[in-house]
Parts: C-alpha cells; structure tokens; sequence
C-alpha cells in the first residue's frame, strides 16, 4: 500500500518510502566543527529569546531580601532562648524582675475585680482567676486608689459632721493620706507574707495541701480590697445604719472571697490549726474595716454630746469657786 503527499514530487516521494531511515537519522555539521575549531579566539554572539524574558513577571526578576541575624546580636541571642527552651530570669533586684508582674490586660483586671467581689461557692479565686499569673498591676492601684478614698471621704464626714457650727472651721488633713497608706499597705503586704509562711510551714508536715506563692495571695488581698472603695464612698453619709450595713456587706463579700480561696490550702491539716488559720484570716480583715472606719470618720452623736459634757464641766468648777468664795 502506497502512501501519497500532495505538493511534493512523485520521485521524492519514492526516495523516502525507499529509505525509511532518512527521517530518523541526525546529520553531522563536519564544516561548521571544523570553523569554530579555526576561530576559537574570535568572538562569538549569541542571540537569545528575548521576548520570553520581556514576558516575564516582575516579581520573579525580583529577588526576596535576605535576612541575616547577624547584624543584630540580641536577637539571635533571644531567638536562641527561645528556641532551646531557656528564657533566662532576670535576677529579683532588677527592674525588669518586676516588670513582668505588670504585664496584664485590661479585661483581665475586670475579670479578677468582678471575681473579688461575686463569690461563689466551691469557685477558688487562684485557680479561677489567676491561673499562676499574679500581677501586682491591680492590687498597687487597687491599693493607692483605697488610700485616697478614705482620705477624702474622712475629710468631707468631718465637714459634715461639723456643718452648722459658727466655730468650726475647716482645716483639710493630709496627715490622713499618710496613716491610710500605711494601714492599707502594710495590711497588703505584710498579712500576705505572714499567712504564706504559716502556709509553708505546714505544707512542710502535711504532704497534700495545696501550696500559693507569695505573690499570688498579695494578689489575692489586693482585689479583694476593691469592695472597699464603694463601701468607703457611702461612709461619707452621717448615719451609722448606713455606715454598718456598707462594712458589713464588704466583709461579708470579700471575706467570703478569702475563706473559699484559703480553705482548700487548710482542709487538709489538722482541724484546730485550720480553723485558727481560717479566723485568723477573718479577724485581720474585719479589723482593718472597723479601724479605718473609726478612726477616719467620727460619729455625729459623739460629736453633738461632747459640748454638753463640757458644759457640765464648767458649771461644776464655776459651782466649786463659788462656794470656796462664800467660805
């Protein structure tokens, strides 16, 4: 059978069926070797395909920069740390020690505030709330804006307490912001350190108690003192039913706060050193509202019997004289 090509001549066409190996054989160039090897030091110009190089996208002409740790030490150095796992601590006398305790988000204070003053049964505060990451951020302003409260409050009570009378002028007491801050800091700091070591010492011969930090019963004092700020703003009002019934409702509530929060870290200990823990803690923090109540802020009644009694006074000597007179 005989195959046909239009176009091309009929003796070609022979040649090719005859020899069907034509189209599958490669020709040698013999001349074409022969003058690149005489012209070897000549110049040669090879033109290239332009138009798929024009065609290209920028993007891939362009090479990405190349970033190299090495001009900056400290973060190859960081990123070292991180990597292996070894965050090195900066030691407790530098600034930066306590900087990380203010590192909290603002929606976090909110979540502990509201924690410290909606307790609930079976909740624990730490374990809650905290999540072993005690900041100082909330209890320090928590603890500064309780200071300042108290100071201004007791300065307008005694305003009041004395409004109406001719003889009384108003002299404004700083000293008041100085005692306040030295009772609420103290209290702050110093009950904390007292209940964490009685904590360790007898974490030491019970096995199964649960164990706090220090840092994270500081934190749990702090917010729990912010009841007090609403409760010390309505102490400005001159009635002690009032006054009372405000303490009350914060001790109750932040009291509550300290007792479900500490009672897991006791329960396991003998039952008399628990419960002297447990009122310890109680006594401490009802002490704190009475005395700042007291001492910052006077009653009316004492205040309006305290002429009569030196009326009386008076009297009396005047009564004496006479009669040594008339002797």
């Amino acid at each position: 059978m005989s195959k046909t090509w239009p176009g091309l001549p009929s003796r070609l066409v022979s040649d090719m069926a005859s020899n069907t190996d034509f189209l599958l054989q490669f020709t040698e160039f013999d001349e074409a070797d022969r003058a690149l090897e005489d012209s070897r030091d000549a110049t040669t110009i090879r033109i290239e395909d332009t138009d798929t190089e024009r065609h290209k996208p920028q993007k891939q002409r362009r090479s990405a920069p190349v970033m190299s740790f090495e001009e900056d030490p400290l973060a190859n150095d960081d990123q070292t740390e991180l990597l292996s796992g070894q965050k090195k601590s900066a030691p407790f006398w530098t600034f930066e020690y306590y900087q990380t305790f203010f590192d909290v988000e603002t929606h976090q204070v909110k979540e502990r505030i509201l924690g410290s003053l909606l307790p609930w049964p079976g909740k624990n505060f730490v374990r809650l709330y905290i999540h072993n990451n005690p900041d100082l951020y909330g209890p320090f302003w928590i603890c500064a804006t309780l200071v300042f409260v108290i100071a201004i409050c007791g300065n307008i009570s005694d305003f009041l307490v004395y409004l109406g009378n001719p003889q009384y002028k108003y002299v404004p007491e700083f000293r008041k912001v100085t005692i306040a801050a030295t009772a609420i800091y103290s209290y702050a700091w110093l009950v904390p350190l007292f209940l964490w070591g009685v904590l360790v010492w007898r974490n030491s011969k019970v096995i199964n108690m649960v164990s706090y930090s220090f840092l994270e019963i500081v934190c749990v004092y702090g917010y729990c003192l912010a009841i007090y700020i609403p409760a010390v703003v309505l102490w400005i009002i001159p009635n002690e039913a009032v006054r009372w019934l405000s303490i009350a409702v914060a001790l109750f509530l932040s009291g509550s706060v300290l007792v479900l929060t500490f009672w897991p870290a006791v329960r396991d200990d003998q039952p008399r050193v628990a419960i002297a823990i447990m009122v310890a803690i109680v006594v401490l923090h009802t002490l704190l509202a009475v005395g700042c109540k007291a001492y910052f802020f006077k009653t009316l009644e004492v205040e309006q019997t305290a002429p009569v009694g030196i009326q009386t006074n008076s009297s009396l000597s005047s009564l004496n004289r006479s009669t040594v007179l008339t002797r």
